[in-house]
């Protein structure tokens, strides 16, 4: 992970003080990339601890296209909808996302639904009657080499009914001749801290399970980033990482799957970092 540790190095050093939507303030650098070879392990942060069950269980819910934070919530903590009732004292990396914006846009959220609006997983299964996610599949099964293997989640004609307009904002894929599918994914807009690890692993775990369902070998993600940049509230949270080195990456483990709807009969633990160590939490308080 020393490309994301420089990354943040160079936007402390060269990044312009800026004003964000938010209001807290942010020390922002635009158009870089960085690029991990998922041969190398797994690329989880490990200068601070990676939330992975949160990772896992968010990718489960966009690929199961859902609109629902609650819904995210039952996944995170594998409950059924019967004891939906107990998840109402849980709360998600969504859930204020669904109580200011969701609610300004007119949804009636509660305790038992919380609606984002059209967000990344209805994008990904429902644009407009599309399920990109099963279309990139078959594209890539019947046209390895072509160069149309998009996943996009910026859907223009929906964005106002969004609680929060997509960050990553579109991926390609692409599957070498020796049978790797490698990623690039933009993402216009980038908690730097917070979000970016958390989107990495989350990239890096979408390409090891269409590769795992096209019997390819993961490859490259590539990282592409716009607007980068570091709030100011967690300034000396990234001063602290970068003091520290970081750990061998794990090597990620889960089941052989044979399409994307065996997918629904997964839980958050079917998927394993194995021989994850990291240096312990850096926490700060997420801008929204």
């Amino acid at each position: 992970m020393k490309q994301y540790l420089d990354l943040l190095d160079y936007i402390l050093k060269n990044g312009e003080d800026r004003g964000d939507r938010t209001g807290t303030g942010v020390i922002s650098s635009f158009g870089h990339q960085i690029r991990f070879d998922l041969n190398d392990g797994f690329p989880a942060v490990t200068t601070k601890s990676l939330a992975w069950k949160g990772v896992v269980s968010e990718l489960l819910w966009f690929l199961e296209g859902s609109d629902d934070e609650r819904r995210l919530a039952e996944i995170r903590f594998e409950k059924d909808r019967t004891e939906l009732t107990d998840l109402s004292k849980f709360s998600t990396i969504w859930t204020d996302n669904a109580d200011n914006q969701g609610v300004d846009l007119g949804y009636e959220n509660n305790d038992i639904t919380k609606k984002l609006g059209p967000v990344y997983g209805v994008q990904w299964r429902n644009w407009g009657g599309i399920d990109q996610i099963k279309k990139l599949i078959n594209d890539i099964k019947s046209n390895p080499y072509g160069r149309r293997h998009i996943l996009s989640a910026w859907n223009v004609e929906q964005l106002d009914y969004m609680a929060l307009p997509p960050c990553h904002v579109m991926s390609q894929f692409y599957v070498s001749e020796s049978g790797r599918l490698s990623c690039q994914m933009y993402q216009r807009s980038a908690d730097m801290f917070l979000g970016v690890p958390f989107n990495i692993a989350s990239y890096a775990l979408l390409q090891s399970i269409l590769a795992n369902i096209l019997k390819l070998a993961p490859g490259d993600f590539i990282h592409t980033f716009g607007d980068a940049h570091i709030y100011k509230n967690s300034l000396e949270q990234v001063k602290e990482q970068l003091t520290r080195t970081p750990k061998k990456l794990p090597k990620l483990v889960m089941p052989q799957l044979e399409s994307i709807d065996a997918i629904k009969n997964c839980s958050v633990s079917d998927f394993i970092l194995d021989g994850y160590e990291s240096h312990p939490a850096l926490k700060a308080k997420m801008a929204i």
